[in-house]
């Protein structure tokens, strides 16, 4: 039986890839344990990429992008999961290195799986998607290191991003104060919805400055940014406070005298990275989404998408002209 797949080909003699949708059958498949009725898949910039020019993402064509969704289980070799079973797949380089979620079906490693928690349906499961589990992870992180509510508020930089959006939404529904860095002013009033107490414009702390440190300010920091900022935020942190930096792993140098919130204030950095995270911790993560995220509070940023719309969406991605969260109906 043929089901419908978004296909990305590459032409050998011009090295021009182009995206269409189109027929294929499960023989076509991947191999793996699991044999996945996709129902939902997200469109993250990695996604943009792998359906325009690739940027080394993808190293074999034809290619099926999306690097996650939500589906049901059709077929399944491994004992922790039966068919009916509705799971969730994010990282493993999906949609990547492996044929991903902009199909009617997937087949994956189990390993790679979840599956989906009491509370969240497939559709708000990829309303959430990879950016959601990343800010979650980093959330975690910081209260594995320490984190409590308190007087002081936890930093966000990126807000209005979709990690940045996620972490505002569940630190505020957990207890804490958040404050949320915006370079774009009129979101304001959107990420005051989100629970964020206190908004901080993105300039306040894009100036590099000579000051080895400044005034102690912020209990704990979900970093989406990095560079200038990263190294600014880290001189205004709270004696033993942590920093979880999740963006541009191979992007813009951090600047600062970045030794001295190290060795007098004993800051932490701690590294995020949701792309290979251990069965267990995925597990636990996606539980807490289900219980501490007001989904409600999304809605508003989520937009539909079907396959056909995916080449179209994939460019503008890369040109920063899609916002919020845009959700694919694979069946739509």
């Amino acid at each position: 039986m043929s089901f419908n797949a978004l296909i990305v080909t590459k032409d050998e003699g011009s090295g021009k890839t182009s995206a269409a949708v189109t027929q294929i059958s499960e023989s076509d498949l991947p191999n793996g344990d699991v044999t996945v009725a996709v129902e939902y898949s997200g469109l993250n910039y990695k996604d943009g990429l792998c359906i325009g020019p690739g940027a080394g993402l993808v190293r074999k064509y034809p290619h099926v992008p999306g690097i996650d969704f939500a589906g049901t289980v059709e077929a399944s070799d491994d004992a922790r999961y039966k068919p009916g079973d509705k799971v969730v797949l994010t990282g493993w380089r999906v949609g990547e290195a492996h044929w991903g979620g902009y199909a009617q079906k997937a087949r994956v490693k189990a390993d790679w799986l979840v599956p989906l928690p009491d509370g969240l349906d497939t559709r708000q499961a990829m309303a959430v998607g990879t950016a959601g589990i990343t800010a979650m992870l980093a959330i975690m992180a910081l209260e594995d290191a320490g984190l409590k509510p308190g007087a002081d508020p936890v930093l966000v930089t990126g807000a209005a991003g979709g990690v940045g959006s996620v972490a505002v939404a569940i630190l505020a529904q957990l207890g804490y104060k958040v404050a949320a860095v915006t370079g774009r002013p009129e979101t304001s009033d959107y990420l005051k919805g989100l629970g964020a107490t206190q908004i901080v414009p993105r300039e306040d702390l894009s100036e590099v400055t000579k000051k080895p440190l400044e005034a102690e300010q912020w209990s704990g920091c979900i970093d989406a940014v990095a560079g200038a900022m990263l190294g600014r935020v880290l001189k205004q942190m709270k004696y033993g406070a942590s920093v979880a930096a999740i963006g541009l792993a191979g992007g813009a140098p951090i600047e600062g005298a970045l030794i001295t919130p190290f060795i007098l204030r004993g800051v932490n950095l701690l590294g995020i990275d949701s792309v290979m995270q251990p069965y267990a911790r995925r597990v636990e993560a996606w539980k807490r989404i289900a219980s501490d995220l007001p989904m409600e509070k999304l809605e508003a940023i989520v937009q539909s998408a079907t396959l056909s719309d995916l080449p179209a969406l994939g460019r503008d991605i890369l040109k920063g002209q899609v916002k919020g969260r845009v959700v694919v109906d694979v069946n739509g």
